[in-house]
């Protein structure tokens, strides 16, 4: 149950393992082809082996600085976004609901959309206005709720709070978002 659970919640990596893995055959099934070319003595497609080598030796020569500045962005970049996807948690917008009392493990999936949902309905009644002037972000560890207020009527941002911290008390999420209430200064007219 833990793993679908996990499966749920975490993003998979198998799209840039399959990037990966498609990146280095191709390097590798082109270095295969010109070296075969080169064995039965035709001329290279793009690039004999021998030449490419003695130039990745001699690399700093023969190469402009700005187009090698360029190169070398573009590697530090894939190289980046391969280490951060490998080291990264890849949490998904999910939380769990915890089970019944005396089950251990939770056992609903909730997107975070359905969770904000929720939140916004209970903080506009709260507020009494209109779903418009409600809009709520809800992240793995906080709950942010902004609420524009209908001009010359005040909003009890105390009462808001206390309303959606007892949904969220009420949802006994995975993990517990913190809320936080905002309301505007500024209204919205004939609302």
């Amino acid at each position: 149950m833990r793993r679908v659970l996990y499966r749920e919640t975490h993003s998979s990596r198998a799209a840039v393992s399959v990037a990966a893995a498609i990146l280095v055959l191709v390097l590798a099934a082109y270095g295969v082809l010109e070296s075969g070319v080169h064995a039965v003595g035709q001329p290279a497609w793009l690039i004999e082996p021998q030449v490419a080598a003695q130039r990745i030796v001699d690399l700093p020569a023969g190469i402009s600085p700005l187009l090698l500045a360029a190169i070398g962005a573009v590697l530090a970049m894939l190289g980046l976004i391969f280490f951060l996807n490998g080291v990264l948690p890849g949490k998904r917008a999910r939380h769990l609901l915890a089970g019944a009392p005396g089950e251990g493990l939770p056992a609903v999936v909730v997107d975070d959309e359905v969770i904000a949902s929720s939140l916004a309905r209970r903080a506009r009644l709260a507020a009494n206005v209109t779903p418009e002037q409600v809009m709520v972000v809800v992240s793995q560890r906080q709950v942010l709720v902004n609420v524009r207020p209908t001009s010359g009527i005040p909003v009890d941002q105390d009462r808001v709070l206390e309303a959606v911290r007892d949904e969220l008390d009420q949802m006994l999420l995975e993990p517990a978002p913190v809320p936080r209430v905002n309301v505007t200064a500024s209204g919205v007219i004939g609302a």
